[in-house]
């Protein structure tokens, strides 16, 4: 089997700037990552979450770190650049990783994000 450096993208949003629909969010979105991508944690290189400048509650890397085997993944948190008319209370990740070369990726985009990318929202769950 071929490996290759891919990319997964995702998003989210949450129902109100607090930790609990943070979390309930980001885990929603994880478990979702988890769950339609042959995903290797100990293959990725790096994951990149964006956050709209509503969102402070929490960081969302605190979240994956606590995660199982999330641990030793390079996470890091940054401000999504402010739109007018951009999405409210969203979170995106971006996820470098070593992947099967021809394996499908599902790049999940959830809730409300389902508007940002409708052409990825709607495909469905690719066969593991």
């Amino acid at each position: 089997m071929e490996w290759s450096v891919r990319a997964i993208r995702g998003a989210t949003t949450a129902s109100e700037n607090t930790e609990t629909a943070m979390r309930e969010a980001v885990t929603e979105l994880l478990d979702e990552l988890e769950r339609r991508n042959p995903i290797d944690l100990d293959r990725v290189i790096s994951v990149t979450f964006s956050v709209t400048a509503d969102l402070d509650a929490i960081f969302p890397a605190a979240i994956a770190r606590s995660r199982p085997g999330w641990d030793n993944v390079p996470l890091l948190d940054v401000q999504h650049m402010s739109v007018r008319g951009d999405l409210d209370r969203c979170i995106r990740f971006l996820i470098h990783a070593y992947l099967p070369t021809r394996a499908p990726i599902c790049h999940p985009y959830l809730r409300d994000a389902k508007a940002l990318r409708p052409d990825l929202a709607a495909i469905p769950n690719p066969a593991k």
